[in-house]
């Protein structure tokens, strides 16, 4: 298999495509998805309805976990990869064909787009268990990292640009379409990675059950949990406060480029200097600089605040994400069977990840159906999963660096069977 040189080192071609893949993923989703919940904020301008739409995708997502595992255990996982970008293709084909109506169809443009983070996500975390080991697995999540930082720079500052200067359906159909190119280039560049498939039926309740043998494996999931709690609310509440307190596109576009340049120097920092035996202190330092971030923010909500924030948050993301990222695959690839069983290993953690989104969600619905949308309430559940972070340290902590196989329990044979 051809190779490129990486350091002293040669890559893995299929390691190398993998990179432009996602690279070619972070441009597209950067480009357009946080304007997606700027769009239909605009149009309904209701905090519930935007929790709506990002309940069905984080519904949605672990579904087709589900399904793309079963998939890639009879036909190439590639086929499944492709089945993602393609469904996050058709979602902004339906957003432009939507229009002013998109804010009335939020569960069904929640549910595609959720579908093919699913299927992106679950071929893109299987394949990258397979093209990766432990010597080169804090160098592709550290790039990784920095190509999503690298988008993050570009593209919202490009997009706010873009429908600063337009009218705002202009200006919104020319990033929706150029995302929609991007996702093409993607699918043909998946066309040269080498075939991998996989034979049986998918084995969830025997990986699910490993918790019980595998105290690491039920750290990892616990973990995954927590880093949920905190994503659910995030990843849409910040990005509607910026907007709500600048009323710009470009302003957000500029918190971006500010978040996401500093955030490339973070990964390209841990991906030279991280040393797996500081992984763990990492963890808790990221963590706990995140929760000090959003102390900003929570009680004085201003753009300046905000930037200052988008420092904060940006500088500890790398220093958390990176080692975690690290821990999980090593554990996964220390488990039992887990060259048989990798695509359960990922689907379960992926899984215990989204019931942490889907719980964080729901708390927040439920809070402003009862409270309505008041600004207390928001900030209360903000600092509450902020703490899902460093909940991340609490599980870990105990997981021995590095982990070798006589710290691994094995399981019952009878419990190994095939479910």
């Amino acid at each position: 298999m051809k190779k490129r040189q990486h350091g002293s080192k040669q890559m893995p071609r299929d390691l190398f495509l993998l990179l432009v893949i996602v690279g070619l993923y972070f441009l597209s989703i950067a480009l357009s998805n946080t304007f997606v919940n700027i769009y239909m904020w605009k149009q309904s301008k209701s905090f519930i309805n935007i929790g709506l739409y990002n309940l069905m995708i984080v519904i949605f997502q672990p579904l087709m976990f589900l399904v793309g595992g079963q998939l890639a255990k009879k036909v190439d996982r590639i086929v499944v990869l492709r089945l993602g970008i393609i469904s996050l293709g058709c979602f902004f084909i339906t957003v432009l064909l939507l229009g002013s109506k998109a804010s009335s169809m939020t569960l069904l443009l929640g549910s595609i787009i959720g579908m093919g983070f699913g299927f992106f996500w679950l071929a893109f975390n299987v394949l990258t268990f397979e093209v990766t080991d432990p010597s080169t697995r804090d160098f592709f999540n550290g790039y990784s990292g920095l190509l999503s930082s690298f988008s993050g720079i570009i593209c919202p500052f490009s997009a706010g640009w873009i429908i600063s200067k337009m009218s705002d359906s202009l200006g919104y159909k020319i990033v929706f379409a150029i995302s929609l190119l991007l996702f093409g280039l993607a699918i043909f560049v998946s066309f040269f990675l080498k075939k991998r498939s996989a034979s049986g039926v998918l084995a969830f309740r025997t990986i699910l059950n490993e918790r019980k043998n595998n105290t690491y494996w039920r750290d990892i999931l616990r973990a995954s949990v927590s880093q949920g709690l905190r994503d659910g609310v995030y990843l849409f509440i910040v990005v509607i406060w910026i907007y709500s307190t600048t009323k710009s596109e470009f302003a957000l576009g500029t918190f971006g480029l500010v978040e996401s340049s500093i955030m490339s120097v973070g990964y390209f920092l841990a991906t030279k200097k991280l040393k797996p035996k500081y992984r763990k202190r990492m963890i808790l330092i990221g963590s706990l600089l995140m929760y000090l971030g959003i102390l900003l923010i929570v009680f004085d909500l201003n753009f300046r605040n905000l930037i200052i924030y988008a420092v904060f948050a940006s500088s500890a993301y790398p220093i958390l994400l990176v080692p975690f990222l690290s821990m999980t695959y090593d554990v996964i690839g220390k488990g039992w069977k887990a060259g048989d069983y990798r695509i359960e290993y990922i689907v379960v953690k992926e899984l215990f990840y989204n019931a942490g989104r889907i719980c964080s969600i729901v708390v927040f619905l439920i809070f402003m159906k009862i409270f309505g949308s008041s600004m207390f309430i928001t900030r209360m559940i903000i600092l509450l999963s902020a703490l899902g972070y460093v909940g991340i340290y609490f599980f870990v902590r105990k997981i021995p660096i590095p982990i070798t196989m006589k710290s691994v329990s094995m399981p019952n044979p009878q419990k190994g069977k095939v479910n």
